[in-house]
């Protein structure tokens, strides 16, 4: 069996979110399973970096009242086992940010993700690499199952795999035109009065899936205006719910090459080296017993920011320390900044985004601090599991299917939960959190080493990914 990935990011090559690392760990763990996967992303200013290229094909499709002349290129995946084709068009993807600059898309993101489907369509042709299954991600890839239902070129099955869904590349209607659509398929794009590329992916994909059980539940009541269409798709069995994995040959403590102690759920002295290194690299006070929060995350409103403001002078009364990496919203990049002002050797913020100091960030905490207002999967509590940092998460989406709070009656679960979307409610759950860590060590301890030895990793996600490629060619399962 034969599946092309069609995705805006890819781990290493460009990365904005978690997009990025799931794309290549689940192609990884396919090929473990017998399937030929390959990935077609842009190429985007400075992939050359990370992987040799070799022109391999050219495309010319017509996106905006023009016709494109498009070069293929390949590469793969660090180890070299599961190619990457990249879509080079300078004038759309040589640009220095993957989405947009200074906080604001590109004007022309419609006509660059259009381009990227369309070709896509055309890579059997110009690279002999003919899949059974297009797997397509997010709205950025939802227009390939329109065209290939519209437009032609393919008899590939096409699954929809929605990763954000208040991320849906909207735009005027009247940009449609440039699409190179028939005029039925650019009216069934419509959502709304507007252009809606993520609706037109469910509405022609063969299946739907969504990055975790809980989340294809919840956006069935809160789908962003989506609802009804998703329904439909869960009223006809077409819309499943994957709980995402995460990749241990990048992210774990005993190899990680990023951290500056190795360390195992056996022996997990290495955590307390982790930490001491960050405090002293980051300014913060030497205190081993001072539980360290961390936090990594795009800032943006989805992430329970505005929790994080309204209780920040509480949640330092708690007598932690906290560290933040991120970037985003201005307005949250200030207040953090000035957090660290305030506070200075207790607090400390990274406005910017780097690999390095993510896994550093996990290997040093004790705390990880999730309170997303939702979170179709999640990655960084499977990471601090991994780690053996502790999640404290708000229950909703993937934070809900992998969380479990913590039962000193029984010495189970896995971290701290709260339901309600209130400081409140965050606070509770941080305070259970830092008063067992000061009043019950050994019982700390258990619980690190309890996350630390689950397993999330890929090889069931990607079962049950190759259940829906078999279902989709009827090929069993």
């Amino acid at each position: 069996m034969k599946i092309l990935f069609v995705a805006a990011e890819c781990a290493p090559f460009a990365k904005v979110g978690g997009l990025a690392d799931v794309v290549p760990a689940l192609a990884r763990a396919l090929k473990e399973l017998g399937v030929e996967a390959a990935i077609f992303i842009p190429r985007y200013r400075g992939v050359e970096d990370k992987t040799e290229l070799e022109r391999c094909g050219g495309a010319r499709v017509p996106i905006a009242g023009e016709e494109r002349a498009c070069v293929i290129l390949r590469g793969a995946l660090p180890k070299g086992e599961v190619p990457v084709y990249f879509l080079d068009y300078p004038p759309y993807f040589d640009r220095p940010g993957i989405y947009g600059e200074g906080g604001e898309e590109y004007p022309d993101s419609l006509e660059r993700f259009a381009l990227l489907s369309r070709v896509a369509l055309e890579l059997p042709d110009a690279v002999g690499f003919s899949p059974d299954v297009l797997h397509v991600h997010d709205w950025h890839a939802a227009l390939v199952p329109v065209y290939a239902r519209t437009v032609g070129g393919t008899d590939a099955a096409a699954l929809l795999t929605i990763h954000n869904l208040a991320y849906q590349g909207t735009y005027p209607r009247e940009r449609a035109g440039g699409l190179g659509l028939p005029a039925a398929a650019r009216d069934a794009l419509t959502h709304r009065g507007r252009l809606n590329l993520l609706y037109g992916g469910i509405v022609f994909s063969d299946l739907v899936n969504t990055v975790s059980p809980t989340y294809a539940r919840e956006i069935q009541e809160d789908g962003e205006g989506l609802e009804d269409v998703l329904r439909e798709r869960a009223r006809r069995g077409e819309l499943v719910g994957i709980l995402n994995g995460v990749d241990y040959e990048v992210w774990d403590p005993e190899t990680d090459p990023h951290i500056w102690a190795h360390y195992s759920p056996d022996d997990p002295a290495g955590k307390v080296v982790n930490k001491e290194r960050l405090q002293r690299e980051l300014g913060l006070a030497p205190e081993a017993d001072v539980p360290l929060v961390g936090m990594i995350s795009r800032l943006v409103d989805q992430k329970g920011l505005d929790l994080v403001m309204a209780a920040f002078e509480r949640m330092m009364s708690l007598g932690i320390q906290f560290v933040l990496l991120g970037t985003g919203d201005p307005a949250y990049e200030e207040f953090f900044r000035g957090a660290a002002r305030r506070y200075p050797g207790r607090a400390a913020a990274l406005i910017a985004f780097s690999e390095e100091w993510a896994h550093r960030i996990e290997a040093a905490a004790d705390i990880f601090l999730m309170p997303s207002k939702f979170e179709p999967c999640g990655l960084n509590q499977m990471y601090s599991l991994r780690y053996g940092t502790v999640p404290v998460v708000r229950a909703t989406g993937g934070l809900r299917d992998t969380v479990r709070e913590y039962d000193p009656g029984t010495d189970t679960g896995n971290g701290f939960v709260f339901e309600d979307y209130s400081p409140e409610a965050m606070l509770g759950a941080l305070r259970r959190a830092v008063d067992l860590y000061r009043e019950d060590r050994e019982a700390w301890r258990r619980l690190m080493v309890r996350g630390m030895r689950e397993d999330h990793s890929w090889g069931a996600s990607a079962r049950e990914y190759l259940r829906l490629y078999r279902r989709l060619t009827g090929t069993g399962g």
